[in-house]
């Protein structure tokens, strides 16, 4: 099907535009740019006061398919991506078994084919089982299509271990993305350690249990000549550490979740376990640490961490319950709230945070709206103004600290190569 989308704010920075034009999609790719507004097409799309932006690229969900359907499968976790925007995703291999073989790639792969809305290019276990003591098949996975490794729920603390694994990962081609979390100095922590975990009586998770890794990982990264992209970072000194990589040169690349941005631990507004993800809602000084270094280039993408649980297992107390809240279906509304509206990105940098460097992290051939290339384009009415409401969700799972949350920006349409996979009624 022909689809021209016309009159949108065109915005893309592979090429640095940000104009009004029309744009003609056809055979599912990108024919022209510069479309006349008459250009004939079996579908026309009228995208006035509209972003048109590359479609969204994910590095961070948890699909929890195979094993966890109960929570979400390829099938709802990409449906709910398509409604947030997203033209493809990268599931992480905490699955139940752990998506740490080149078996257990292809068949992600293959139920993504079957069943999925999107594109979904899936992510290795660093060791088996996720047990941090014995290498996957790093080399056999890539092969396989895994676009990086990951222990992603934890980190792996045997340090020569995932040196080694780090070594195979460069040797295969792939990036390494980091959980950075040290399993030992985080105890039983739960929520960020100061005022709010102590009025509620929770033990605190202190900034230095990511801080002592992403200083770790980062030397790691450097002595096995990796690509290292760090996962969820959520405080200040994550940003100075990664700030002073890039200026040694390093290939390290750093992702925000928009919850980290757009909400601090003091807004906990008590034993509500919608509130508890690792790492943790941080404080106001993290939280303006976060959003200034994605306005200074210093975080170069935003990631939803979208981790579905079942509602029984969040009604617990927030010291029982799962880490982990869905983000698929708020990230475009919270980054134009928090980011665009507030003046730290523009349209363009959402853009480029959201699509095109993400491409550029795991080397794939997306994230522009350039001429011959696949037709994967994202349409958001920046100005839409509405309450979150879990209930109108595709994911499986409710569990987010935004319901009944007021934002702007909404995703109207989400094309994966020509063909339109979302489209707001």
């Amino acid at each position: 099907m022909d689809i021209l989308i016309k009159n949108g704010r065109v915005l893309d920075p592979a090429t640095h535009t940000d104009e009004v034009k029309s744009i003609l999609i056809r055979d599912g790719k990108i024919a022209d740019v510069n479309a006349p507004k008459d250009t004939e097409a079996d579908r026309i799309i009228d995208a006035s006061g509209c972003y048109v932006m590359p479609g969204l690229i994910d590095l961070h969900v948890h699909l929890r398919d195979p094993g966890q359907e109960y929570k979400e499968t390829i099938q709802t976790g990409t449906l709910a991506a398509a409604h947030g925007g997203y033209t493809t995703v990268c599931p992480m291999p905490n699955t139940t078994p752990s998506t740490d073989c080149p078996d257990m790639i292809r068949l992600v792969k293959e139920k993504a084919e079957k069943e999925g809305a999107i594109h979904v290019l899936p992510v290795g276990a660093v060791t088996i089982g996720q047990s941090g003591n014995e290498l996957a098949d790093i080399a056999g996975m890539a092969e396989a299509g895994a676009i990086a490794i990951s222990e992603d729920g934890k980190s792996v603390m045997n340090t020569a271990v995932y040196f080694e694994g780090m070594k195979l990962a460069a040797e295969a081609g792939i990036v390494v993305m980091a959980h950075c979390e040290d399993k030992d100095l985080v105890g039983k922590g739960c929520l960020n350690e100061g005022p709010k975990a102590k009025e509620l009586g929770l033990p605190g998770i202190r900034n230095a249990v990511e801080d002592v890794i992403v200083a770790r990982d980062i030397i790691l990264a450097k002595a096995a000549g990796c690509r290292l992209h760090l996962c969820h970072c959520s405080t200040e000194d994550s940003v100075r550490m990664v700030k002073a990589a890039k200026e040694q040169g390093l290939a390290v690349t750093a992702e925000v979740c928009p919850h980290h941005f757009a909400m601090t631990d003091d807004e906990i507004p008590g034993d509500d376990a919608n509130y508890k993800m690792n790492p943790p809602l941080r404080s106001k000084a993290d939280v303006q640490a976060l959003k200034e270094g994605l306005r200074d280039g210093i975080m170069d993408v935003i990631s939803t961490d979208h981790a579905p649980h079942h509602a029984d297992e969040k009604k617990k107390s927030i010291k029982d319950a799962p880490f982990g809240i869905v983000g698929s279906e708020t990230a475009v509304a919270l980054t134009i709230t928090h980011l665009v509206n507030e003046g730290y990105l523009t349209p363009l940098q959402m853009a480029e945070k959201m699509s095109y460097n993400p491409a550029k992290v795991i080397g794939i051939d997306r994230g522009t709206l350039m001429e011959g290339k696949a037709a994967d384009v994202t349409i958001i009415d920046p100005d839409a103004e509405y309450v979150i409401d879990p209930e109108t969700f595709c994911s499986k799972g409710h569990n987010t600290p935004f319901a009944g949350h007021k934002v702007k920006g909404r995703v109207m349409y989400t094309i994966v190569n020509g063909t339109i996979a979302y489209e707001y009624h």
